[in-house]
């Protein structure tokens, strides 16, 4: 069994999407014209052998109708995995794809999506067999995607019908937020304050530095125990070795009046491209979100960090949150209030 991806053209795609269940292709229009053709010409005649090759034309049609039909009825679609999925870039996914029929098998079977980046041949999905296919996903937007439908096409048996039938599935996708690839945009994130090594720096590095609020899985021996009690929170030591390469980024999701959703989009894909290119290049980056704060770096995943991005939604308040020293903010501001500031 084997089973590949084709890539078509938009035009190409038109060809054979369309909105009913099912339409005649164009061998199949001349088939029925011939078939017509030769009843005609079998009344006019009464011969009967036309009368029998009329019948064995009418019976290949219903038998293309049949197969097909059985087919696509018996198909089950599930989503076996997604590798990380980032908006506007290709990502890797694996379906799988079940044929309940006892009887058909279903060739050339075409299957399509809003999600999937080009449509999906499967060659062949014998009777009551479970196969997998290689897809690719593509996702605009960030967010949580519902995964509700894909469409299923054929033209089996004989071509003379092309038959959809939608499939129904249930799942969900986590769709991280757009990265920059252009060196243009990312060049305004090279400044990344901790990037300079210590080693020119006097002293061991094991100096405090500055306090921060705790962050699950920080250790407990750095905890500053007399501060914490005097704030009512914990609070952690950072020494001048730590401090030099962790980045601490705040991202603010006020959106004003004014500001429209492609803006908030942006920073919020400016704040992504930050964090990526600074786990990168080995930096530990804390991230900083309204009643949140998430820490990535060499020994942590940076998946969290994405995920909480990809979710973030705007709120229409102004939300007050602790900018420690060296902190870079993300955030959209209406034009006029950055001229006042």
């Amino acid at each position: 069994m084997t089973e590949f991806a084709i890539s078509n053209p938009p035009s190409a795609i038109r060809d054979f999407e369309f909105d009913g269940v099912v339409r005649f292709t164009k061998i199949g229009t001349t088939y029925l014209v011939f078939t017509i053709v030769v009843a005609i010409a079998a009344l006019n005649t009464g011969n009967n052998a036309l009368y029998i090759g009329v019948a064995l034309m009418l019976g290949c049609l219903l038998l293309s109708g049949i197969a097909s039909k059985g087919g696509l009825k018996h198909l089950q679609i599930a989503v076996d995995s997604i590798d990380d999925v980032w908006a506007m870039q290709p990502a890797r996914g694996v379906l799988r794809v079940h044929n309940r029929s006892r009887i058909w098998n279903v060739r050339d079977v075409v299957i399509t999506a809003p999600e999937l980046a080009e449509p999906l041949l499967i060659p062949i999905i014998p009777r009551r067999a479970e196969l997998q296919a290689v897809a690719t996903f593509l996702f605009r937007r960030r967010g949580m995607v519902q995964l509700t439908t894909f469409d299923s096409y054929t033209r089996y048996p004989f071509g003379f019908f092309l038959k959809k039938r939608r499939l129904r599935l249930s799942g969900e996708v986590i769709v991280f937020p757009r990265i920059h690839g252009d060196d243009g945009a990312r060049e305004k994130f090279r400044a990344l304050t901790g990037e300079h090594s210590t080693a020119n720096r006097p002293g061991s590095g094991s100096e405090i530095h500055s306090f921060r609020e705790y962050i699950l899985g920080d250790s407990l021996r750095h905890v500053a125990w007399k501060k914490s009690a005097s704030l009512g929170r914990w609070i952690v030591k950072q020494t001048d070795l730590e401090s030099a390469r962790v980045v601490h980024v705040v991202v603010d999701p006020w959106k004003p009046r004014g500001v429209s959703d492609d803006e908030f989009e942006e920073m919020v894909s400016d704040a992504a491209t930050f964090i990526h290119d600074a786990i990168g290049r080995g930096l530990d980056v804390v991230l900083s979100l309204p009643r949140v704060m998430l820490r990535a770096g060499e020994a942590r995943s940076a998946t969290p960090l994405f995920r909480a991005l990809a979710l973030l939604e705007p709120v229409f308040e102004p939300v007050q949150q602790t900018l420690e020293r060296n902190s870079i903010l993300f955030a959209v501001r209406r034009s006029d209030d950055a001229k006042s500031a």
